[in-house]
């Protein structure tokens, strides 16, 4: 499958890569990355003996399991693409009952809920935002901008898409800009100069004090800054390279401290803003940020 489409989800911090098959119309997943999550497990020759063994075993059984394995060509850690095995939904769903344990069935629950959740459906649509002739007409850096990237990824979702809130919002004690004055705030923000990496930067950071709306800001905000970034400084942002924890610390300090988050976003940097994979990867990490918090 060349120039197909990866995708990656995270089970308690651990990636799960999957590959889109256009002719079958659905996503084939890594086994040897559910097997590293099912057994907790970093050692990438563990896990593929782990697989061998349990694979064999399972060929004895005359398990459906063997039989619905495909390969396809992945990443592996030498850096080169080699042939690895897949399986798709509902096999995954049969692997993860060969595994016993709590985490187990944790792992299927959210497997199976995943895709169908808000965030999940959001997702979707945040990859088509890539290939859609939508994205060559956004009005980037301005509030309009942003609230047609928030109404393309949550049209249909909620019913504030698009919409500026109208109530005041917070996060811990962390007090978002007062309702009331949105408006204006965003004018302020709007009107910001963008020419240099320092000055795109603070614009992001006001925008993420503003948060103006209900929900999905953080997803909205960080494809919102990489449009600036492409059309200003031909450059984009490697969200792969900026794990969430950096991130979210990033953030949190940004108000009264911008260079922590301006160092973490500048090594991350990188020239491949037409590249599909690189704007796949980052919407990946970028909904990632967002779980649990």
């Amino acid at each position: 499958m060349r120039n197909a489409k990866i995708s990656i989800r995270f089970f308690d911090d651990r990636e799960v890569r999957a590959i889109w098959d256009e002719e079958n119309a659905k996503w084939w997943f890594s086994v040897l990355d559910i097997v590293a999550v099912l057994t907790d497990q970093d050692d990438y020759s563990k896990n593929r003996n782990y697989w061998k063994y349990l694979k064999a075993k399972l060929k004895k059984e005359n398990s459906q399991v063997v039989s619905a394995t495909t390969q396809l060509k992945f990443l592996a850690p030498d850096g080169k693409r080699r042939f690895a095995d897949m399986l798709d939904y509902s096999g995954i769903i049969a692997l993860g009952k060969e595994f016993p344990g709590k985490k187990a069935n944790r792992f299927i629950e959210w497997f199976t809920y995943s895709d169908e959740s808000i965030d999940g459906k959001s997702k979707t649509k945040a990859y088509a935002l890539f290939e859609s002739t939508f994205i060559n007409s956004l009005e980037i850096g301005s509030t309009k901008g942003l609230q047609q990237i928030h109404a393309y990824l949550f049209g249909g979702l909620y019913d504030f898409a698009g919409q500026i809130r109208q109530k005041n919002i917070s996060k811990g004690v962390f007090q978002f800009a007062i309702s009331r004055f949105l408006c204006s705030t965003l004018n302020e923000i709007e009107a910001m100069s963008e020419n240099t990496f320092d000055e795109i930067v603070n614009k992001y950071i006001e925008m993420n004090i503003a948060h103006p709306f209900m929900e999905g800001n953080g997803r909205s905000t960080r494809i919102w800054l990489d449009l600036i970034l492409k059309k200003r400084l031909k450059k984009c942002v490697d969200w792969s390279k900026i794990s969430k924890q950096d991130y979210m610390n990033a953030m949190m300090q940004s108000p009264t401290k911008s260079c922590v988050l301006k160092t973490l976003l500048e090594k991350a940097l990188t020239t491949k803003i037409n590249d599909h994979e690189m704007f796949m990867k980052g919407i990946d990490y970028s909904y990632y940020y967002e779980e649990n918090v």
